[in-house]
């Protein structure tokens, strides 16, 4: 079969395939709308999942990439609660040991924390995390100060009333205001505010700018010793986490006095745990919400076959006519998927259209996230294009394989 053979068959079916479209416009419309709702149906549910997994990705994004959390409590708890609470307590001696014997820490800061209100000028925010750190803390967390000056060691050494508020806080009580130089009371006592931090946006639901930070030992002064504490732990380059969370677990144990063959009695949370866990409880759903959307898609395809079936039964004298003109069973075929391939494209193009406008709607509307990647829209239209050809295949074959005698004698 040569090259010009197979391209005179192909532009002859576009050609047939064109005409018979026009020739049925409101055919060609309700076939078209019924492919076009299930790429529309999944790509909508496409660009919503990955609108969330880009956000869920910015959020721990925002914790800091080369972060370690070292607690008595693992983030994704699983056991016995007890187990984890009978834990000891981290000491200071214990969190110089360990900053003197890692040879990967950039930077270290106990972590307490505790909820509050905080209020200005009588008004008042409730529910603020309120956390005691070290000078060291909000670098190793990934926060950047946006006025202001940060926390410093003299500021700990000397237990000065001092804070840096987060952007939540600000909003609410300094509308208009610069906070800097003002005071805020914390549960009823007073700080003097030193600095703001940028917005981080929200974790999980939970708003990181909805916060406070003072020295650490500022923290127990004020509020008693009486819970234990956190280390939040930056690691110099991102590449030797591995290496330095392996190195740090020998650590802990020996400088804790845990015993040989003892489980760990401390947890070392990392952002990675909160992905593994929000893939284990998202990944069902989603894959529940794209069978929904692919079923959808194939109802399309079955409409598209039935069409198929029935534009085969009413052009049977056409085709034995042009079987008798010498048209070969590959050109019939190739007219048949040509048309069924084009409606479905169509199809496909209208639906990717309302899919991504859907998605976008309900990003304006709601707290769902759409982000849908360029290499999807493409891959919608292609998908559609390839439901038409599978669908389009047995009425094409059926047609070719017509006999042209009997489809002579049609009526």
């Amino acid at each position: 079969m040569s090259r010009r053979a197979v391209r005179v068959d192909v532009l002859e079916g576009a050609r047939i395939a064109f005409f018979s479209l026009s020739a049925n416009r409101m055919r060609t419309v309700l076939t078209t709308v019924g492919i076009g709702i299930g790429v529309a149906t999944l790509l909508a549910i496409v660009g919503i999942i990955q609108g969330l997994n880009s956000s869920f990705d910015k959020q721990l994004a925002s914790m800091g990439t080369n972060s370690l959390y070292v607690s008595k409590f693992p983030w994704v708890m699983t056991g016995d609660w007890w187990m984890y609470r009978n834990r000891k307590n981290f000491t200071l001696p214990q969190l110089e040991q360990i900053r003197a014997q890692s040879s990967y820490i950039s930077g270290m800061s106990p972590v307490v924390n505790r909820v509050g209100d905080v209020a200005f000028n009588g008004e008042q925010v409730s529910t603020v995390e309120i956390t005691g750190a070290t000078h060291e803390y909000l670098s190793v967390a990934a926060y950047q100060l946006l006025s202001g000056r940060p926390l410093t060691e003299a500021d700990d050494a000397v237990t000065r009333p001092v804070v840096v508020l987060g952007s939540s806080v600000v909003g609410t009580l300094f509308a208009g205001l610069n906070p800097v130089g003002r005071t805020v009371r914390i549960d009823g006592h007073p700080f003097q505010v030193v600095g703001t931090l940028a917005p981080k946006g929200k974790l999980l639901g939970n708003d990181q700018d909805l916060k406070v930070v003072m020295p650490f030992k500022t923290f127990y002064s004020t509020f008693g010793k009486g819970r234990g504490f956190s280390i939040a732990i930056s690691i110099e380059r991102p590449e030797d986490m591995k290496k330095a969370e392996d190195q740090l677990v020998g650590i802990l144990r020996r400088v804790r006095a845990t015993p040989p063959g003892a489980p760990d009695d401390f947890s070392i949370n990392k952002p990675e745990m909160m992905a593994k866990t929000y893939e284990q409880l998202t990944g069902a759903l989603f894959g529940v919400a794209v069978g929904v959307g692919f079923i959808t898609l194939l109802v399309g395809g079955i409409g598209i076959m039935n069409i198929m079936l029935v534009s085969v039964r009413e052009r049977t004298r056409e085709i034995g006519i042009r079987r008798a003109l010498g048209a070969r069973k590959r050109t019939i075929v190739l007219q048949f998927l040509m048309e069924a391939s084009a409606v479905s494209a169509l199809g496909g193009l209208t639906g990717t259209i309302v899919g991504l406008g859907t998605a976008k709607i309900l990003s304006l509307l709601t707290p769902l996230a759409a982000d849908v990647q360029w290499i999807t829209v493409v891959g919608g239209v292609a998908f559609a294009a390839l439901v038409g050809l599978l669908f389009g295949i047995w009425p094409a074959a059926r047609a070719a394989n017509l006999d042209p005698v009997e489809a002579l004698r049609y009526e």
